[in-house]
Order: structure tokens, then C-alpha cells, then sequence
């Protein structure tokens, strides 16, 4: 009999971890807050719940993919939360990408209800996430971790270890960062490329044969060149994030010197109207500083 697994968020990420979990044998009791996600989940097959307690109802694990951590506290301790409807020892595996401290406080919350929670961010796009290739790294007990195995394997190619409650969060927030980089050099490599006049699609071939090739050049270079702008991730989640690397660098005393340009730079493209377009329609941006007209038509 396939095992039944829980899930609370279901926009591009949750709709990505329900497909490769049908797929691997699970079912899935899924709830949202968008009565059009919940449609969907039914069309395809899982079993849509009207609270995140109905969620972890009957289940051993349940996944939670919310846009920020005060999201996942609510959804998990609030009336009608996963701890609610959870039996002792659920596992609920936290794919948001979190601020650090308060990952921990919730595991410690949860633990006095019974509840095992691992910080169990992920690394890749929507996209990948549809084609399973996403890396786990999760923050908790070690062998929590490993009663986890089988779940992580139904939604991602590999599954770390990072340490104790936390742990897998900040490795997020680093993997963030520099893709962060990886991105805006890339973006001003090809703004410069168009200022001389470069050709662009084959100037991207070059820099993706060349010494400084990064999977940013195959994910993320089309898009900037020819304004395709369709969600992967979106503005608004990499300025929320980036404000989450910024702080851990106060917290900590780590030099944040790039982070910061990243985030001014985010925060110029939410201004004009680009929150909801995906990450890189900060290429606009550069566009426009550059003399150049973006080519985004009536930004949300």
C-alpha cells in the first residue's frame, strides 16, 4: 500500500514536490490557501484538506513550502496547525527558505508536542524541481535525517546532512549568496556585451564554453537575453531572501560586501514593478542604468 505523506504550501515549488511524489508511489493530502491549488491537487490525483492539522492527519511526515518562516510558526503551532492534527513523532520537513533562528525555535516548540522538525531547505528552481533536480540540506537530529531518506528521494536527487536544527537553512542562505553573485555577473557581462554591440546568443555560447562557465549561463542567460521573464523564482522571494543573508552576516560579523549590492539591486527591480517577474527581470534594471528601455510591457 503506497505510504500517504502530508503537504501545507502548494504554489511552484509544493506543485513540483506533489508531481515527483505521485510518481515515486506516495499519496498525498495536500492543503493551501488557494482554493485553485487545491483544485489542482484533486485533478491530479492527491487528496486536498481543508487545514494543515487535517494535513498531518494519519500521516508520518508532512512537508511544509511557504514563503517565509513566520508563514511555517503559523502554520505549524497556530489553531488548526500541523501540530494539531499531528500523532506523536511526525516528522514535518520544512522546505522554506527560512531564517535561520527561527528554524530553531520552532523545532524546539515542536519537539515539546512530539512534533521532529528538520529545516530541510532546497537548492535549484521551479523548473528543476519538476525535473527532480533539487539538493536537500537539512538542519536536525542525524537520525531524524535518515528516517527521512525515503521522502527526500521522492522530491530531489541528494539529500545532505548539515548539522543540528538551523544548520540546513544557513547552508541556503550560502548557496543563495552565491548564486546571487553567479547571476548579476553574468547579467553584467552580457549588458556590457550588448553596449558593443556583441551578438548575444552567441556570445553566451562563448562564456558557456569558456573558463567562467556557471548553470546559471544555461538556466538564466536566455532569459536575460530575450526578456523571458515566465516565474522560476520570483523578485520578491530573492529580495526577501536576500535580507535574510544580510542579516546573518550582522549576526555573525561576516562581510556581506557583494550581498549588499545584490539586495539594492533587487530592491530597484521590486520598485519598478518587476516583484512578480521572475529573479533575473533585474537584468532590466541594468538595462536602464545602462541607457538601455526595458522591455518588460506593464510590469505587475
Amino acid at each position: 500500500m503506497s505510504q500517504r505523506v502530508g503537504i501545507v504550501g502548494m504554489g511552484l515549488m509544493g506543485q513540483a514536490f506533489i508531481k515527483n511524489m505521485r510518481e515515486a508511489g506516495f499519496e498525498v493530502q495536500g492543503f493551501d490557501v488557494d482554493p485553485a491549488r487545491m483544485d489542482d491537487l484533486s485533478e491530479k490525483g492527491g487528496h486536498p484538506v481543508e487545514t494543515p492539522a487535517a494535513a498531518a492527519r494519519g500521516v508520518n511526515f508532512v512537508i511544509t513550502s511557504l514563503p517565509t518562516s513566520d508563514v511555517v510558526r503559523e502554520a505549524a503551532l497556530d489553531p488548526g496547525g500541523v501540530a494539531e492534527g499531528a500523532k506523536e513523532g511526525l516528522y514535518l520537513l520544512d522546505t522554506t527558505t527560512s531564517r535561520p533562528e527561527d528554524s530553531v525555535r520552532l523545532a524546539e516548540d515542536l519537539a515539546g508536542r512530539g512534533v521532529r522538525f528538520l529545516d530541510s531547505a532546497v537548492s535549484g528552481t521551479s523548473t528543476m524541481a519538476v525535473a527532480k533536480d533539487l539538493v536537500v540540506i537539512a538542519g536536525g537530529e542525524a537520525e531524524d535525517f535518515d528516517a527521512c531518506r525515503a521522502v527526500f528521494a521522492g522530491f530531489s536527487r541528494a539529500a545532505y546532512h548539515m548539522g543540528p536544527a538551523g544548520s540546513g537553512a544557513r547552508t541556503k542562505l550560502v548557496i543563495n549568496m552565491i548564486l546571487a553573485g553567479n547571476r548579476l555577473a553574468l547579467a553584467e557581462g552580457l549588458m556590457l556585451g550588448a553596449k558593443v554591440g556583441l551578438e548575444m546568443d552567441n556570445l553566451l555560447e562563448v562564456l558557456k564554453d569558456g573558463a567562467c562557465f556557471s548553470k546559471t549561463m544555461i538556466d538564466k542567460g536566455p532569459k536575460m537575453i530575450h526578456a523571458d521573464y515566465s516565474k522560476q523564482g520570483q523578485v520578491k522571494t530573492s529580495l526577501k531572501d536576500s535580507r535574510l543573508m544580510l542579516e546573518q552576516g550582522r549576526l555573525h560579523g561576516s562581510p556581506m560586501l557583494f550581498t549588499n549590492i545584490w539586495s539594492q539591486v533587487l530592491q530597484m527591480a521590486y520598485e519598478r514593478g518587476y516583484a512578480e517577474e521572475d529573479t533575473v527581470a533585474f537584468y532590466e534594471v541594468l538595462r536602464e542604468l545602462g541607457g538601455l528601455p526595458s522591455r518588460i510591457v506593464n510590469p505587475d
